[in-house]
């Protein structure tokens, strides 16, 4: 008698993608492992009211877009926070264009996003406004770097598939984030683990 397929939470991701082509409901097994960690990425990024939303888009995309997953230039875990970062920059754009339309209509409007909120949040408990200053000043995939890191915990080789960037571009935006960060503070390395 032949053995049932495996589904458990032991089949490899890229065995998970590969046979999700002729088994769908096996993609489910990626959601549940990374549902949590792609949510506390995306929350700390974006803020938590539209996060379960903005997780299952991602899980979506990716759904979609499993036939293009290659084994060869990563994880499948960095791959999903690839899609993740993209779905960043994809809220914030339409927030940004629903944000323009706003300022048209006269009332007071912010235009920092979540990221900037927790990032100031941050400062003001360590008593350091320099932190937010020198987030802010980052380049916008330099800060990518820096959260994908910081907030999602990815190595250099995850973050590089993440961003579809060579390893050596991520260790270059994460250094000058660091100088940049370092020159904010006073030459003081707020992470002194990166």
């Amino acid at each position: 008698m032949a053995a049932p397929p495996d589904t458990s939470d032991v089949m490899e991701d890229v065995t998970v993608v590969e046979r999700s082509m002729d088994n769908p409901d096996l993609f489910a097994l990626l959601y549940d492992r990374y549902f949590t960690e792609l949510y506390r990425y995306l929350a700390a990024r974006l803020g938590s009211e539209h996060v379960e939303d903005l997780v299952a888009d991602a899980f979506l995309i990716a759904f979609n877009g499993r036939g293009g997953f290659d084994s060869r230039r990563g994880t499948v875990r960095s791959w999903l926070y690839g899609i993740a970062t993209n779905v960043v920059a994809r809220h914030r754009r339409r927030e940004g264009r629903r944000l323009n339309a706003l300022s048209k209509v006269p009332a007071e409007v912010s235009a920092d996003g979540h990221e900037d909120r927790v990032t100031s949040q941050l400062a003001a408990e360590a008593s350091r406004p320099e932190l937010v200053r020198g987030l802010k000043g980052l380049a916008k995939g330099d800060r990518d770097a820096v959260f994908l890191l910081v907030f999602g915990g990815l190595g250099y080789e995850e973050i590089a598939t993440a961003l579809d960037i060579p390893v050596g571009t991520v260790g270059s935006r994460i250094n000058r984030a660091r100088k940049k960060l370092r020159t904010a503070l006073g030459d003081v390395n707020p992470m002194k683990e990166w």
